[in-house]
């Protein structure tokens, strides 16, 4: 059955149905370091389409996100901006030379939980939503989400926090093989993503690894399969009410089964949306948040996997029928204008065009996905996270910049190929992943 597609409106008229007062300007801040992360240029868009004035803290002109129109000014990110006390002076100064107090919108966990700890600060300068400061890092921590999970009675894969070679197997002899290994605080490098581990040795390994970037979680893994991952976006009031809330699954995900969502659908889903608004209520939660769950078919319960308490990157997926998400939900309500009741696009289709590929072509290789398959739900994409008719510059940077890294890996790889075969050692030296506009080896933000 063919979808109904959004009809074609001005720009003039957006703006007029969307935000009636668009005076306040919006600040973006990410602290994240991967200048792919595809939520920046979605809430840059969102906001300037709706014709609000958007500054960003960016890494430079290299960013892909720095070259959209919509976009007023950025403000480069400085190391010395890694010091919360020298974040807290530049982003004062932003402030004073924006003239206002503008909307201010972290992007990643490390600048959503700056904001939230420092609002006391920040609140004389930026509009921010009333949020408990501990909060945010409370949920985003895996090890204490999962007591929370526990003493609220919220479906949550068994998890057993590791501290010694013992514990390590002990947790094995506990939730049996394989497991899923994951870092208790995600906005912390890491010396890898969430693992499958197959094998002790391999959960061993992993938790000599973890020395120094804070706790290793071993978890019951919930089987992976089509059709089960599901996640949360919604935005919640200072009186913890939804204002708007949807449930999408996830079609595909970069590393598959365990990544970002590449191609996502909008799904009705009551348990999903039930059980996320109730956590958020038990919490007393205010602002936007992204849950991440996963249907267990032999409990048939959705576990929550992951308390993400800032904007998903794919939120542009949850675009409803008038035009509007949860970003510029959160400027209606942080300047106090109406917010309109949500008109759900059910089937709705983004893609993230960087990954989906990548993605695609090992679920090819395992025989999971046949290539007219993914033909067929390319074609039926609503919006992509990069190509925009209104907008093509990030979609081309991106494209270069993005080839430009793969070709570093290529011959990277070639490289180590080479040395193997010969038998020598590679020289040390600074990797790829530190030079300038490369993003290191770790997951991409959601």
């Amino acid at each position: 059955m063919e979808k109904t597609k959004m009809p074609r409106r001005s720009e003039a008229k957006l703006r007029d149905s969307i935000i009636p007062n668009s005076d306040t300007p919006a600040l973006i801040l990410r602290l994240d370091t991967n200048i792919f992360h595809h939520g920046t240029l979605g809430v840059i868009r969102s906001l300037g389409r709706a014709g609000v004035e958007v500054h960003a803290v960016l890494e430079g002109e290299h960013t892909p996100a720095s070259s959209s129109r919509y976009l007023h000014r950025m403000y480069p990110r400085r190391p010395d901006m890694r010091d919360p006390q020298a974040l807290l002076t530049s982003l004062r100064q932003i402030a004073e030379s924006i003239g206002c107090s503008p909307i201010l919108i972290p992007v990643d966990d490390a600048g959503a939980l700056f904001v939230a700890e420092h609002a006391e600060a920040l609140v004389h300068h930026f509009v921010l939503p009333a949020q408990e400061g501990t909060l945010p890092r409370r949920v985003a921590d895996k090890a204490t989400l999962a007591e929370i999970c526990r003493e609220l009675n919220i479906p949550h894969p068994d998890t057993c926090e590791v501290h010694s070679s013992r514990d390590v197997e002990a947790a094995i002899r506990r939730l049996g093989l394989p497991l899923v290994a994951k870092w208790s605080r995600p906005w912390l490098p890491t010396p890898g993503r969430t693992t499958l581990v197959h094998t002790p040795d391999e959960a061993m390994a992993l938790f000599e690894s973890a020395a120094g970037v804070g706790s290793l979680l071993l978890q019951r893994c919930v089987p992976p399969g089509r059709t089960v991952d599901w996640f949360f976006h919604g935005y919640f009031d200072a009186s913890s009410s939804c204002l708007f809330g949807a449930a999408g699954r996830k079609e595909r995900a970069y590393p598959p089964e365990a990544g970002l969502t590449t191609l996502g659908t909008w799904r009705s889903n009551p348990r999903i949306e039930s059980m996320s608004r109730a956590l958020a209520r038990e919490l007393r939660y205010s602002g936007i948040l992204d849950l991440d769950f996963r249907y267990d078919r032999a409990a048939d319960n959705y576990c929550l996997l992951d308390f993400n308490p800032r904007l998903g990157a794919q939120f542009r997926l949850f675009t409803d029928r008038n035009d509007v998400d949860l970003v510029r939900v959160l400027y209606l309500d942080l300047t106090r204008q109406p917010v309109p009741n949500p008109r759900p696009y059910y089937d709705r289709l983004f893609l993230v065009e960087n990954y989906d590929p990548l993605s695609a072509a090992q679920q090819v290789w395992r025989r999971k996905l046949g290539l007219l398959e993914w033909h067929r739900s390319v074609r039926r994409v609503d919006e992509f996270a990069w190509f925009a008719v209104d907008d093509l510059r990030p979609f081309f940077k991106m494209l270069s910049r993005w080839l430009r890294q793969g070709s570093r890996k290529l011959v990277a790889r070639f490289r180590d190929f080479r040395l193997r075969l010969t038998g020598t050692s590679r020289p040390s030296g600074p990797t790829s992943a530190s030079q300038p506009g490369v993003p290191p080896e770790r997951s991409p933000t959601r």
